[in-house]
């Protein structure tokens, strides 16, 4: 009983929901048909209680910033299928090798994918395997913290075109976006792959932040270092 219950109440926030994006507004001038229910007559209260129970859930819904219904109703980054006994979860094995990414098949995606790998390529194409997975990681930590935005694109491209607020420099050099490196483009875009996929991130213990070794910026100091992974240092 409290599971059909549940799935009632479910039910009923989706189709709020959807009343919400279609009609806007003008669900005010709505009301349940009762022309094809031949039981209505004995049964006003029932549409009574639904009228009045929509009507709540869009009022309630109107007051939810739209992007934050978007995160609420998204699909789940994992899969949420119960696992049987003896099955292994579908997650991705990696080895933070060459060979591995050699083993690999050509990758590909939409546009989280093609983000990430673009990153990926401009900021760390030069660093071993494990550095360019370290990289991705604080990308992804990013997407999964509420001190940034909720996408990958959103993430890469936070502050781009506002001097010296760009989050990775390359969005901001006044240089044009070139692959000439198509090898490299390809190896990233594996790498990307993998970690939408939902391949653990071990690396950098939850890393927000990295730097190159070169530079010491003032931020450093505020926060605490992770993981020194070839020549970068991360911190969260």
């Amino acid at each position: 009983m409290r599971s059909y219950i549940k799935f009632f109440q479910t039910a009923v926030w989706v189709f709020a929901f959807a009343l919400v994006n279609a009609a806007g507004s003008a669900y005010a001038d709505m009301r349940l048909s009762t022309s094809t229910d031949p039981g209505a007559e004995q049964k006003p209260d029932l549409n009574n209680q639904l009228t009045n129970l929509l009507g709540q859930e869009h009022q309630a819904l109107r007051q939810i910033n739209i992007d934050r219904m978007r995160v609420i109703t998204a699909a789940p980054k994992i899969s949420l299928r119960p696992v049987k006994r003896g099955e292994t979860p579908n997650i991705p094995k990696i080895s933070y090798t060459r060979e591995w990414l050699n083993s690999q098949p050509v990758a590909s995606g939409g546009a989280e994918w093609e983000c990430l790998t673009q990153a990926l390529y401009f900021e760390a194409r030069g660093e071993s395997v494990q550095g360019q997975f370290a990289v991705a990681e604080v990308i992804l930590n990013r997407v999964d913290s509420n001190r940034f935005p909720n996408t990958v694109c959103a993430v890469v491209n936070q502050g781009t075109g506002k001097r010296n607020q760009c989050q990775f420099s390359y969005t901001c050099d006044g240089k044009a976006e070139v692959v000439n490196e198509p090898a490299a483009y390809n190896n990233v875009g594996k790498i990307a792959r993998a970690l939408l996929d939902g391949a653990p991130r071990n690396l950098t213990v939850g890393a927000t932040y990295y730097h190159n070794r070169s530079v010491r910026p003032r931020w450093s100091r505020k926060f605490t270092r992770t993981a020194s992974i070839d020549g970068h240092f991360f911190y969260r």
